[in-house]
């Protein structure tokens, strides 16, 4: 059972149970107000507010006094327990919390590094780069008829160019997972289709009718039914996306930094990759 798990459950078990009646509308608490003492240990309002920020989102709907009292109240059988638990760390024990300490501080720092990376301006930035400042793209409408073998596409392009009809033909012949929808694709943009594909589309005119392009899915007959200049995303559209990259280039560039400002040293000649399986090295 992991630790995770087991923390959850017992989250749940206190939170099941009544909750006691708790004054915090006090205006002068702050951080280091106490709110329990465990064997003289101190619960201060600061760790509360602190453990329910790492809550799953659903805890977070509860009433604000069964929130507080079931997080207390998980605190203190925390504390309790890991008094026992101090008494019966071993050196696994101390290794793992050296590597969550570690984990969580490092974590920390890239944290603030996102969260100060992103701002309006930014933001702003990236769009302009990507949509304002770009050049207009091109989108796509076509349909296709895709068959197995060249002579298969050749003998389809001479019915078509003799007048059948394409939609009637995809519906009949074409193996792809459009032929029932008469071949059409819908709209697409530049990189959205394999290169051949696009290379043939794009070297057609509206209402022209491709010969055999052969792809890795097959041969194909294609059709382009309209082209369009698209228009670029609204900043709101693309804003998350947007968040999410300038924050992960924020990420990379402050490991970056600070790891070669560090000074490593690397100590692993001689050593075999295969000892990580050697639990028994940190078992005493």
């Amino acid at each position: 059972m992991s630790k995770q798990f087991k923390l959850a459950m017992a989250f749940c078990a206190v939170i099941a149970a009544p909750a006691l009646a708790q004054d915090t509308t006090a205006t002068d608490v702050t951080a280091d107000t106490v709110v329990a003492t465990v064997n003289g240990a101190e619960i201060t309002l600061g760790h509360l507010i602190a453990a329910r920020k790492t809550l799953p989102a659903q805890y977070l709907q509860l009433p604000d006094d069964v929130l507080f009292n079931g997080i207390l109240d998980q605190m203190i059988q925390q504390q309790a327990l890991a008094e026992i638990g101090e008494g019966e760390i071993d050196k696994r024990d101390e290794l793992v919390i050296a590597n969550e300490r570690r984990a969580y501080l490092a974590s920390s720092v890239l944290d603030d590094a996102a969260t100060a990376a992103v701002t309006d301006e930014t933001l702003q930035k990236a769009y302009d780069a990507r949509y304002a400042l770009a050049e207009p793209t091109t989108e796509y409408n076509a349909a296709h008829i895709l068959v197995t073998t060249e002579e298969d596409a050749m003998a389809i392009k001479e019915e078509l160019d003799n007048g059948a009809d394409f939609t009637a033909i995809a519906k009949e012949k074409s193996t792809g997972p459009s032929g029932p929808n008469g071949g059409e694709l819908g709209w697409f943009g530049p990189g959205m289709m394999v290169k051949p594909f696009e290379d043939a589309v794009i070297a057609l005119e509206p209402g022209q009718i491709s010969g055999p392009v052969q792809t890795e899915f097959g041969w194909h007959v294609i059709k382009l039914n309209e082209t369009r200049i698209a228009e670029a995303p609204s900043l709101d559209d693309v804003r998350a996306e947007l968040e999410n990259e300038i924050a992960e280039a924020a990420v990379q560039a402050r490991i970056r930094e600070v790891t070669d400002a560090a000074t490593v040293e690397r100590a692993t000649d001689g050593i075999d990759p295969s000892v990580l399986k050697n639990e028994a090295l940190i078992e005493e």
